[in-house]
């Protein structure tokens, strides 16, 4: 049986601070993106495993203050006083392992933690350990990164995993039953881009196929992946 040709339109996410899933494993960090502008320090990070989390809640950061978003390759690059100009507030990511014996992306670091400080601005920085651990040759950043307050955000747990294929699935527009989260939840690995994935595969097979998603599609799906 032929199937039905499919189109790449993408979806709607839910990427504001109410649609954000909180759960004990990312409830400090949440409360430190709800505690801005009213940050004790101008600089403040979040730490926490690959897929624990961190990029969508910069992204939900991003919504509330509108950052200049950099990684460590732009950083390097990036004339400072041209990056501040109109911008007080950065989100900076990629830096934890890149600092090693990178004396100008050290320096580039320790620049923009000072301009936002006299400036009056924030500094989000993001990576999977406390920046007081990354490894850095400049001292003079180390005993900066060394103060920064942390908080730490941890693998998602099953309930969290289970209300996060709601969301992507209602993202989509898709109604699913419980036994289809039920059926999933065991089998996914505990990070949002597993359920982002097979949220994402799911919708196209129920495209391709013009049928609603059943748990015979589902263990298609799986099988697919494996």
């Amino acid at each position: 049986m032929a199937q039905q040709l499919t189109f790449d339109l993408g979806h709607r996410p839910a990427l504001g601070r109410e649609d954000f899933l909180v759960a004990p494993s990312n409830a400090a960090a949440v409360a430190l993106i709800d505690a801005w502008p009213r940050w004790p320090h101008p600089v403040a990070a979040l730490a926490g495993p690959a897929a624990s989390g961190k990029p969508p809640l910069g992204q939900v950061w991003r919504g509330a203050s509108g950052p200049a978003d950099v990684d460590s390759a732009a950083l390097r690059q990036a004339d400072l006083a041209e990056l501040s100009a109109g911008q007080r507030h950065f989100l900076v990511g990629g830096c934890e392992t890149a600092l090693a014996g990178d004396r100008l992306l050290s320096a580039q670091l320790f620049h923009l933690h000072n301009m936002v400080r006299e400036m009056g601005g924030s500094l989000l920085l993001i990576g999977e350990d406390a920046p007081a651990r990354w490894a850095c040759d400049l001292p003079d950043l180390r005993s900066r990164l060394a103060a920064v307050p942390v908080a730490r955000l941890g693998p998602p747990d099953d309930s969290l995993i289970a209300a996060l294929l709601v969301k992507q699935f209602s993202d989509r527009q898709l109604t699913v039953r419980p036994e289809i989260i039920s059926y999933l939840l065991p089998r996914l690995d505990r990070s949002f881009a597993a359920v982002r994935d097979v949220a994402a595969a799911l919708d196209q097979a129920s495209l391709a196929r013009k049928q609603p998603i059943t748990l015979p599609l589902v263990r298609e799906v799986l099988a697919g992946e494996d």
